[in-house]
């Protein structure tokens, strides 16, 4: 049984039950830190965009901004693109340093 929509949503995706789940109210936890980098680097939304997908990760400027905002949930190879683009490491993105 759900305790709440914030901590569990199911998302019906070809007849298939996908998991997100919300951490403080975000899917994620690495935004700040994300927007952070991008701005130290004078890099726009769009840049960074560009470089994920140069790297083979398909993603739009709006999907940028939803990471940053924490309404969009990162998978681990994002993360790891995301810290190399940015020049940081992934505990930095994740608030482990």
């Amino acid at each position: 049984m759900l305790k709440s929509r914030q901590i569990l949503n199911f998302i019906y995706i070809w007849r298939k039950i996908v998991k997100i789940y919300d951490y403080n109210g975000k899917k994620n936890i690495c935004g700040d830190r994300v927007h952070e980098a991008r701005c130290r680097h004078r890099m726009t939304q769009s840049d960074l965009a560009a470089q994920l997908q140069v790297a083979g990760i398909i993603m739009e400027r709006d999907s940028v901004s939803r990471i940053e905002i924490g309404t969009r949930f990162v998978a681990d190879y994002e993360l790891r693109e995301l810290s190399r683009i940015l020049k940081v490491s992934v505990n930095w993105l994740l608030g482990l340093e």
